[in-house]
């Protein structure tokens, strides 16, 4: 399984038939050693449930172990994206380069904008743009065509905030392989690099373990003979025997006696493990999903008094002003957040304001929103720890709006728990 080579997350975006799946699969076929037959009998099931999608898809490039995240639906595409359980290192960026294809994707309500937003937004850093369908142009594999869609595309990029200098635009045929893993003769008039290519010269990512730690909680379980064990995927930073934690927003404290993932003992637990970890002298009661463990020496992670979104609305049949209260998912915590204060309006595509404390927000609309959570909750900015600073906000059994966290106001727990051994180990 590629062990030994880096392990990077790659998110397929585009409008909705930009050739995304086509692409995806014949990437996976030719370097995920899948036999062609699988694929035909996956897309052959997945076309019939309405799910084009390539869920768990993984390949291998010369450098590279590469994980596709995709989602089939726009909508179930963007909610991914946000509650996103791995945050994508590269945005490979489909476009329909046929005639009147590439408008729809572009056009004011195609998805292709708003995608690449979302990328930005959330934190995609690199993007390659695929200029698809080329075997299909007029005249075929048309350099014009090509060189009018780069223009055009990089000139949304750069507003939505990319530096479109830096991305790649290779003009491929996922269908019939162009420019996807061999360089393509009819596509001899370009001198870039083909598609696997410009995935290989993806920069290695910088993974959070530098960061201080962040595990939220996903269960609690008394194990006879051991203890208390909570178990949960760290985020950032790291986890060690002997490292005394606090557990927000209840701020108890207590020293951790061991680590485990897969029934096996560990010397420190990086982000992406999911472990369970056995802390002394701590009730079972005394601790929930939701909550999240932290370094105590280390910015230990607080409660939020309140703290201000940046959400966008995408499927609420009303309009949603002051006072509104649906669940908020964030991280593995579920709890009913209120809108105190809507604060602007905002172009969703340039960011910029459009109305200061407009009464209300519909569908479409993106604005910054000051939220207060009913219930002690553990939130932290987006720009510090991304996995705990992006929701889905649910409503009507349905994600009404996603949304990303600027800023936050924290409050300190007041007379807080800390067990013996922590206090032994100097904990403050």
């Amino acid at each position: 399984m590629g062990k030994e080579k880096f392990h990077i997350n790659i998110v397929v975006i585009g409008h909705v038939d930009s050739g995304k799946s086509t692409t995806t699969g014949h990437l996976i076929y030719k370097l995920g050693g899948i036999d062609k037959r699988v694929i035909e009998r996956f897309e052959k099931e997945a076309a019939e449930m309405n799910k084009r999608s390539f869920k768990y898809a993984w390949f291998e490039t010369t450098k590279y172990y590469c994980t596709v995240i995709d989602a089939p639906g726009h909508r179930d595409f963007i909610k991914n994206m946000i509650t996103g359980t791995s945050q994508a290192d590269c945005a490979v960026l489909i476009i329909d380069s046929t005639t009147g294809g590439f408008e729809a994707g572009i056009s004011k309500d195609g998805q292709t904008r708003e995608h690449a937003l979302l990328a930005f937004t959330l934190g995609v850093k690199q993007m390659i743009c695929c200029c698809n369908k080329m075997d299909a142009t007029t005249p075929k594999y048309s350099k014009a065509r090509y060189d009018e869609i780069i223009k055009e595309v990089s000139s949304y990029l750069k507003k939505v905030g990319y530096n479109p200098d830096k991305i790649p635009f290779v003009p491929i045929s996922g269908f019939e392989g162009d420019n996807m893993i061999e360089r393509s003769t009819n596509l001899d008039w370009y001198k870039g690099p083909t598609l696997l290519e410009a995935l290989d010269q993806i920069n290695e990512p910088k993974r959070p373990s530098d960061k201080p730690l962040r595990l939220p909680l996903q269960d609690v379980y008394k194990i006879g003979g051991i203890g208390t064990v909570p178990v949960g995927r760290v985020e950032t930073g790291m986890l060690k025997p002997g490292m005394v934690v606090t557990f927000a927003p209840s701020g108890l404290t207590t020293e951790v006696k061991s680590v485990e993932m897969h029934h096996e003992s560990l010397v420190e637990a990086l982000p992406g493990d999911n472990v369970g970890f056995n802390v002394k002298n701590v009730a079972v009661k005394d601790l929930k999903r939701g909550y999240v463990a932290s370094n105590s020496k280390d910015d230990p992670a607080k409660g939020a008094a309140n703290f201000t979104s940046q959400v966008i609305i995408m499927n609420h049949p009303g309009q949603i002003g002051n006072g509104y209260a649906p669940v908020l998912d964030c991280h593995t915590s579920h709890i009913a957040v209120k809108f105190s204060e809507i604060l602007t309006k905002i172009d969703r595509r340039s960011g910029k304001e459009i109305e200061k404390e407009p009464k209300f927000l519909k569908n479409g609309d993106a604005g910054m929103v000051k939220m207060t959570p009913t219930k002690p909750m553990v939130v932290e900015t987006f720009s510090e720890y991304p996995p705990l600073g992006r929701f889905a906000v649910r409503d009507m059994r349905q994600t009404v709006a996603v949304g990303v966290i600027k800023s936050v106001d924290k409050k300190d727990p007041t007379g807080a728990k800390v067990t013996k051994a922590a206090v032994k180990k100097g904990a403050k």
